[in-house]
This record gives structure tokens, C-alpha cells and sequence, in this order.
């Protein structure tokens, strides 16, 4: 072990960026010898300007709060990674969970210069409509989202596809739930001239059913 120790040493003193090969020490860990196969055991560093923030969070924090988090994060450091995908389009890493830890460091230099300008980051593979789910998730557990940005990502959840039922499933809300941001969003006026069954459609679903007949 001690002779793995110091090899390991010696490779990170003759490189340049030591944040890379620590990366790539991590995942082969992770991949290769890790029989844990979780996001967590993965925690890469990612230079901050890599990371972006999603445009669909409904989750917001009040001032006070979000000093109490600099100071948190300025007196323990980072406890909690970011949770991101990777976007090959735009060569970034956009975030489903944990925007305020990352707007911590981008508006405080002494964060940010602690961290060498990078950002603990876990990185997992979801589609639009998945990775809506997830910060929902996340901010639910936590008990902080707001009922308007719910209904917008209830909203383009079905604009995209997903039936109420799906969105139950991975939100962990009841069909009640569903039927009111429904009405709040303005959703259930866009189909009131249309015939349902019990279950609602969407207007992708219509469309199909109308290119098929």
C-alpha cells in the first residue's frame, strides 16, 4: 500500500493539473475496482465556468438563507456535491441539484478561490423530462419549491410526453396534485373543446393520434 501511495504521489508532482488526474484516478476507482455503483462515489472537481444552471428549478431560497449557506460553506466547505449532467450540445455541465451551492461560489471570490475555481460536482445520466424529476425531487425531499415553478415543470413534463401517471411515479405527488397545477398553469384550458377518457393527453399525444388517423 505504502509503495501505491508514493506512486501516486510522484505522478501528482510531476503533473499540471493535478485536479485531471485526480479525476481520472476517481473514476477508475469508481468503474473499475468500486462495487458501489452510485453518483456519490464519483465526485469530480469541475472548473465553475463548465457548470451552468438549469432554466426549469422552481425551487428558491430567501435571503437569509442564502447568507446562512456562505457561511456554512465558508466555515465547513463543500458537504454536499452538485448534481449535474454532462450536455455534449454545449459542452457543459448543467445543474439539476444544488444552484445555490454553485451561486455561492460564483458571487464569493473567497469561495471560489478556496476551491481553485472548481466545483464538487456528481454527474448522472437522465433526458429532459428525467432530469426535471430529479431537481424536483431533490427540492421536495428538502421541502422547498414553489407551487408556480411546480406547475411550469408539471406543465412542460406534459408538453413533453409524460403522462399524469409518470409524473405521479417520479415526483411522488397525487393525481389531485396533477389536476390542480393543471388548472393553475392553464394546461386543462388548452384542451376544453376536447373529448377525454379518464386519463389526460397532451398536445404531442393529440397530435400523433390525429397524424395516424
Amino acid at each position: 500500500m505504502e509503495q501505491i501511495k508514493q506512486l501516486i504521489k510522484d505522478k501528482f508532482n510531476q503533473c499540471s493539473d493535478k485536479e485531471l488526474l485526480l479525476n481520472e484516478l476517481k473514476e477508475f476507482l469508481h468503474r473499475e475496482i468500486s462495487e458501489i455503483k452510485q453518483p456519490i462515489d464519483f465526485v469530480r472537481w469541475i472548473p465553475i465556468d463548465k457548470v451552468q444552471p438549469n432554466d426549469y428549478n422552481p425551487n428558491s431560497v430567501a435571503k437569509v438563507e442564502m447568507g446562512l449557506l456562505y457561511k456554512s460553506i465558508k466555515h465547513d466547505g463543500y458537504t454536499q456535491p452538485i448534481v449535474t449532467i454532462y450536455d455534449e450540445t454545449i459542452d457543459k455541465y448543467v445543474i439539476v441539484d444544488g444552484f445555490h451551492r454553485y451561486f455561492t461560489a460564483k458571487s464569493n471570490s473567497d469561495i471560489l478561490e478556496r476551491n481553485k475555481g472548481y466545483l464538487p460536482c456528481v454527474v448522472i445520466e437522465k433526458d429532459i423530462n428525467e432530469r426535471m424529476a430529479a431537481t424536483i425531487r431533490h427540492n421536495r425531499a428538502r421541502g422547498s419549491h414553489s407551487v408556480a415553478g411546480m406547475g411550469s415543470v408539471v406543465f412542460e413534463m406534459l408538453q413533453n410526453g409524460w403522462s399524469d401517471e409518470e409524473i405521479c411515479n417520479h415526483l411522488g405527488m397525487e393525481p389531485e396534485e396533477i389536476l390542480k397545477l393543471k388548472h393553475i398553469t392553464g394546461f386543462s384550458k388548452l384542451f376544453k373543446d376536447v373529448e377525454y377518457n379518464k386519463s389526460w393527453q397532451t398536445k404531442r399525444m393529440i397530435k400523433i393520434k390525429q397524424e395516424q388517423k
